[in-house]
């Protein structure tokens, strides 16, 4: 086999459906994609549940565990389940992170507050993990406590809000009494407020600290009040686009925050929690005025962000990530390029090396950026994937890098704003992107390999419990494509049962690199 530089495509949240629901993966009109898996070796992987670290398979695959295991060759416990397994060995409860918060509170007869994402969704949050903190609270002797809900409709269903509120308000009946005094205290949806990203929109973090620890916004008696009312005013909105809400009593905030409280983020996810740990927890903080800023002790579920140390403190500690492509790269000398847009920048960078924000090396690491823009996906559904590709083909050209790699985010972003008709034009978009890409590995020489982290675009609809067909904004549970393009060698696939973790090693092999003993199986003979 004749050694080759080689180019990663990542189509994020593209798969393969099973249901043919709202599939705009087919639906569009993807001639590259087509030939290549026409004429090329590809298989499916498993870009989900037990493939990429988290509990079950019926728990939906993301961009940040999906882009950990397809660069590090390795299945590590992810998100909730880490979480599970601290909470079922009563670790997290015996955490430094969590004796500060508690006896924080205890110490200044104040409250401890909550916020976070209210769903099951198991992609950046679950409930679970909020009730079983609550009842610790309870038993560790904290007398007040305030939730700030975030509401999903993204992965989960998208009106399902009200389950998840009607859940909390029953387990906090249950524990509310002459010692305890647990409340719902403001709200919005996660698209709204508070859950930015990338620092694409400070604006959504600033609402959401007026709303969570300043108190101010629109009020109502009830997040069940504030949730049906924003529905009958806003037809067809769904949970993650609902405006925010304050809880109040004769217009006083029930859960404004003050100095000497505690905060708990319980978001596990790291990506939609750094702003607001960067709010609280980040010295010299600039992004926005604070004019209201009450002195806490704030403490994340997991840390974010372990270069930044964001948060300062945190309930359970991250998997130790050893080992990566990045680092085999590094060993051998290859000097790397990896771009994409903001949405997904991290994910070809901080994620794909193992939850670090600093380079292995400044030498042999090129990192680009492309700023997205700043507006809802399905207005401008081909999002940057052309001047992503114009970086990549320069790039490509010079020769100068031995291993590339791209995030395209359109199938993702797009699928989730729900839009079946935009997540069309958005595949549309990127099959162009590939087909650019395709005659310049062609041309110049290079391996190119193509797969995706998770589905998405796959799976626009979806039948819910009285079988009638809805909206579907949530990542799928369909394996995803890797396809091998090379004119050259004539690769071969070993027969198995493969997920992203198995890209690295294979990507190793083709390079003729030793595999990290801790590393999964290739895939090629």
């Amino acid at each position: 086999m004749a050694k080759k530089p080689i180019l990663l495509v990542v189509m994020d949240g593209v798969g393969f459906s099973k249901t043919g629901l709202g599939d705009a993966v087919s639906l569009a009109n993807t001639p590259t994609l087509d030939y290549l898996l026409a004429n090329y070796p590809n298989v499916r992987l498993k870009a989900h549940g037990s493939a990429v670290g988290l509990p079950s398979d019926d728990d939906m695959g993301n961009s940040e565990v999906g882009h950990n295991a397809i660069g590090c060759g390795q299945i590590y416990s992810q998100g909730a389940k880490l979480v599970n397994e601290s909470i079922e060995s009563g670790k997290m409860f015996k955490s430094n992170a969590w004796a500060e918060v508690v006896n924080n509170v205890k110490e200044h007869d104040s409250t401890l507050h909550f916020i976070g994402l209210l769903s099951d969704g198991n992609v950046h949050s679950n409930i679970s993990h909020l009730i079983a903190m609550l009842k610790a609270a309870k038993n560790d002797g904290v007398k007040e406590v305030r939730i700030h809900i975030l509401l999903d409709g993204r992965d989960v269903p998208a009106t399902s809000a009200l389950i998840y509120v009607d859940q909390l308000e029953n387990a906090l009946k249950e524990l509310n009494d002459s010692s305890f005094n647990g409340l719902i205290a403001s709200g919005g949806g996660r698209m709204k407020i508070t859950m930015d990203r990338y620092q694409a929109n400070w604006k959504m973090v600033e609402e959401g600290w007026k709303t969570h620890v300043q108190g101010e916004g629109r009020f109502f008696p009830s997040a069940t009040s504030a949730i049906t009312t924003y529905r009958e005013e806003n037809p067809g909105v769904i949970d993650q686009d609902l405006p925010a809400f304050v809880i109040g009593k004769e217009n006083a905030p029930v859960g404004k925050m003050h100095d000497n409280d505690s905060v708990i983020l319980f978001n596990f996810r790291g990506d939609r929690a750094i702003e607001l740990s960067m709010a609280f927890d980040q010295d010299g903080f600039n992004k926005f005025n604070k004019a209201y800023n009450p002195k806490v002790v704030y403490a994340g579920l997991l840390q974010y962000d372990g270069d930044l140390q964001l948060p300062k403190r945190f309930l359970v500690a991250p998997p130790e990530i050893h080992n990566t492509l990045t680092e085999v790269m590094v060993e051998n000398g290859v000097n790397e390029f990896a771009i994409s847009e903001t949405q997904k920048y991290g994910h070809v960078t901080y994620f794909w090396n193992g939850n670090r924000t600093e380079k292995f090396s400044q030498e042999l690491e090129t990192y680009v950026e492309i700023p997205s823009d700043k507006v809802s996906f399905d207005e401008r559904p081909w999002m940057k994937s052309a001047e992503i590709t114009d970086r990549l083909i320069e790039e490509l050209k010079s020769h100068k890098y031995g291993f590339l790699r791209v995030n395209f985010p359109n199938g993702d972003m797009v699928g989730h704003t729900g839009s079946l008709p935009a997540t069309i034009c958005s595949m549309e978009a990127l099959d162009l992107a590939l087909a650019r890409l395709l005659a310049v590995a062609k041309k110049e020489g290079y391996t190119m390999l193509v797969t995706a982290d998770h589905g998405n675009a796959d799976e626009m609809l979806e039948k819910n419990k009285k079988g009638e067909i809805t909206v579907r904004t949530a990542h799928s549970l369909n394996p995803v494509p890797f396809i091998i393009v090379d004119d050259d060698n004539k690769y071969e696939f070993v027969e198995g049962n493969y997920g992203l973790a198995n890209i690295a090693p294979t990507v190793v092999k083709m390079m003729g690199f030793k595999i990290p003993a801790s590393w999964e199986k290739p895939m090629i003979k």
